[in-house]
């Protein structure tokens, strides 16, 4: 028994020691070569292909097809995965890696057929770069085929890989849509069911278009509503309503929440009201010349998207020849998007471009009457470990119906990524674009998501423009169209039995502003435009101002920069718009004898004016600021969920601030919500309800900082389905982080800046560059989280690339 026993233990040693060695070097099947050299064929000669100490690649190749094909080689063998998803997701083919817990992303991005109009209109897409498109293909096949284990995702998910395609590429310009942009067009179909059953005066509070805080490049700001007298709106007064609010005006609304609950569901931060969500934004700025003290232009750029481990974007400098570019060669840096052969934004030592949402609208919905003629497509959904789901699309020259309203008419809902020309593969060539006058010409034939595009250039030169795939409505008309954003006109709707044609996309013709007069620009996802031009953009949920303000007074408060001055209105991290609503909250509690709101008054006497890691105050504040607006926005919207039922759709009030402080401050009781009595119990209630959620986390309210709450979870898009401790081994440390939504300094725990730049063009040795999660896509490379902490600590990271560690050669076959 003994020496069974021993042998026992002795096989059951040598497992514990074989199965981790086992899996270790099976994960490390999955990763790329860097060092040495290995045939590619297709080549037309070397290319070489080097990286730094964070795994930043570059690229030296003859061509434009051998850079590419390259480049389609390095993606795959890091980020293949990743490529994946991001074609999946615009296809609606998520379930047949996942199963059927992704059926509902699939169905929602399945209706568009976007794969299906990709393949008939391809040519479109191309243009002239289907060489460029197919070298980078056959680039991205071969380095999946060179790695001796399949990428250890499909590992664990018990799938292979399928093959890449050119159509994939436009497909990856296609879920960039679907990110910064709603394929469901929900906000203007809420607010058009909306203003159906509520009073005019009530429809134009929710819709209120801006507020104080804006900071438009054309045009002044809107300001704050002005609020109806009694006589106009009376809460209190609407029939039916106060028995819909008295449940309703203390509970969260339902619509979607980007920022995750904590575990005790802290509302007004773990549970913000749609007002205060993040959501796909970014922040741009520049200088001109005349503010610099050599005349250099400086271009300061950061997306603002959900983050994960590896990072979304992929950083490279690609060299190579090309006759069209000035001086005959293409030397451009800055963060690709892995699944398509192109710098997305960065510098080529002649122009640096970067990119904000545009948030303009580009979706309508039409009622189409019943008995329209509908041609049905059934798209087969494949499911991993399930049988396949069959969808049943009807479409209309409109496009898919999305929505059968009780008389038996329809919504169908035509947006921009549906169309041909929604991608075009126009916009690489920026890459060789000479001065801010030809980056301009490259805008206007480039398909990408409406943004907005900021300029600068090595003569010191900046513009702004509306770049991308916007509707051309000039030509058409709306069958029926139901209301769209506010302060958008509308073609007027077209009788039912007139002839009447869907509009086509556009992408000339654009506002622009070049050389402004003060030498300075920004956007931040705010309203940009006014007067005729908006009303051609229209308004797809524009941004609060806070933001866009804080940059713009940062950039006129001093007359000379550098890029370091840029940098530091990127990292901005103070409070501007909270300070009022902490001392709104310091009124509410200073003098109460309520022992919560005492416990409340002790934890935020010292106002620290940043979302700092440490700040309580802050955390505190915001906290009150959330269950406020949550608290307005039901009061609000309560009559219109009473009456729609089941037909409500949340809509998203970002400018939500600007009707509700107002309200705080004026005060009005016919806009008082049910059930309160008075405004003063409405603001003890929300100080009541913070603080049952902060000490629900813990007794001593004075530790409850920002930090804490704040703390980075960005994980690689699989670590859901593992273990705890495995998953800490695929997410990046859970770091407290400084910033939020409505300053400069964009991040939350899975939210903020995916990149950020500051470059001038002809000085990008000079630049400084950020990216959290790292460049590779597996644990065990060097690479995995490089540079994530020089993100997380605000620390100058160099724009080009550093000393090569790894050199790898690419020979023709």
């Amino acid at each position: 028994m003994l020496r069974w026993l021993l042998r026992s233990l002795w096989v059951l040693l040598g497992l514990s020691i074989l199965v981790p060695c086992g899996l270790w070097l099976l994960l490390r099947g999955s990763l790329p070569e860097l060092d040495g050299e290995l045939a590619l064929p297709g080549l037309a000669a070397p290319v070489q292909v080097r990286r730094d100490g964070n795994g930043v690649v570059t690229v030296d190749a003859a061509d434009e097809r051998d850079m590419a094909r390259a480049l389609g080689y390095v993606h795959a063998q890091e980020r293949y995965f990743e490529m994946d998803l991001m074609r999946r997701s615009a296809a609606g083919e998520l379930s047949e890696l996942f199963g059927a817990g992704a059926l509902p992303l699939d169905r929602r991005m399945r209706v568009h057929r976007l794969r299906a109009r990709v393949h008939d209109n391809l040519d479109v897409a191309l243009g002239g770069r289907r060489a460029v498109l197919e070298a980078y293909r056959d680039g991205v096949n071969a380095g999946l085929a060179a790695l001796p284990v399949r990428p250890w995702p499909y590992l664990l998910l018990r799938q292979r890989p399928r093959p890449w395609s050119v159509d994939d590429s436009v497909l990856t310009g296609l879920a960039m849509y679907a990110d910064l942009q709603d394929p469901g067009n929900s906000r203007e179909l809420a607010l058009a069911r909306i203003r159906e059953v509520v009073p005019p005066a009530l429809y134009a509070l929710i819709a209120h278009d801006g507020s104080a805080w804006d900071a438009p490049l054309f045009g002044e700001a809107r300001g704050d509503a002005l609020l109806p007298d009694a006589a106009t709106l009376d809460l209190r007064k609407l029939e039916g309503e106060a028995n819909a609010a008295d449940s309703a005006a203390l509970t969260p609304p339902s619509a979607p929440r980007r920022v995750p609950l904590s575990p005790a569901r802290e509302r007004g931060v773990g549970w913000p009201p749609v007002a205060a969500d993040s959501f796909p934004g970014s922040n741009n700025f520049a200088v001109a010349g005349a503010l610099t003290g050599d005349g250099r232009a400086i271009l300061a750029d950061d997306m603002h998207l959900a983050l994960r481990a590896p990072n979304l974007w992929f950083r490279v400098r690609l060299r190579h020849a090309d006759p069209a570019a000035p001086g005959g060669k293409v030397d451009v840096t800055g963060f690709s998007l892995p699944g398509l052969p192109a710098v997305i934004v960065g510098s080529n030592t002649h122009v640096a471009w970067g990119f904000t949402n545009s948030y303009i609208d580009t979706a309508d919905f039409a009622r189409l009457p019943a008995g329209t003629p509908l041609r049905e497509h059934r798209e087969t959904i494949a499911v991993a470990g399930a049988a396949a789901e069959t969808l049943v699309v009807r479409e209309s020259d409109w496009g898919p119906v999305l929505h059968d309203n009780a008389d038996g008419s329809v919504l169908a809902l035509r947006w921009a990524a549906q169309l041909p020309g929604a991608v075009r593969l126009d916009f690489a060539d920026m890459a060789r674009a000479a001065d801010l006058d030809a980056a301009l010409a490259v805008a206007d034939r480039s398909g990408i998501p409406a943004q907005n595009l900021l300029l600068a250039d090595s003569r010191g030169r900046i513009g702004w423009r509306l770049i991308g795939a916007r509707p051309d409505r000039s030509g058409a008309c709306m069958p029926g169209g139901i209301a769209n954003a506010p302060g958008t006109p509308r073609p007027d709707a077209h009788a039912l039995d007139e002839p009447c044609s869907p509009w086509p996309l556009r992408t000339d013709r654009a506002p622009a502003l070049v050389d402004p007069p003060d030498h300075r620009l920004w956007t931040a996802n705010t309203r940009v435009l006014d007067g005729a031009a908006l009303a051609e953009a229209g308004d797809g949920g524009y941004d609060l101002g806070a933001r866009a303000r804080q940059i713009r007074d940062g950039l006129f408060a001093r007359e000379r920069f550098d890029e370091r001055d840029l940098l530091a209105i990127q990292l901005d991290d103070r409070a501007l718009l909270m300070e009022r609503w902490w001392k709104l909250l310091r009124a509410t509690v200073e003098h109460s004898d309520d022992p919560a709101l005492r416990r409340l008054e002790a934890a935020s006497r010292h106002w620290d004016g940043h979302a700092a890691v440490d700040s309580t105050s802050y955390r505190i504040a915001r906290g009150f600021r959330g269950i406020t607006l949550d608290t307005l926005e039901a009061g609000l919207l309560a009559p219109a969920r009473q009456r729609l039922g089941e037909a409500y759709v949340a809509p998203r009030l970002p400018q939500l601030e600007g009707v509700a402080w107002p309200m705080l401050e004026q005060r009005p009781p016919n806009l008082l919500p049910p059930p309160f009595k008075s405004w003063d119990e409405l603001l003890a209630h929300s100080a009541r309800q913070l603080e049952a959620d902060l000490a629900a986390q813990g007794g001593d309210l004075a530790a409850r900082t920002w930090g804490e709450r704040n703390t980075a979870a960005i994980c690689h898009p699989v670590s859901r389905a593992l273990p705890g401790l495995f998953r800490r081994w695929l997410c990046m440390p859970a770091q407290p982080l400084p910033g939020d939504g409505n300053l400069p300094r964009v991040q939350t725990p899975d939210f903020g800046a995916s990149e950020r730049m500051v470059v001038s063009p002809g000085h990008e040795a000079d630049g400084i560059v950020h990216m959290p999660g790292g460049q590779s896509g597996h644990p065990l490379s060097p690479f995995w989280g490089a540079g994530h902490d020089d993100w997380v600590q605000g620390r100058p990271t160099p724009f080009l690339p550093g000393a090569s560690e790894h050199t790898l050669v690419l020979r023709p076959r």
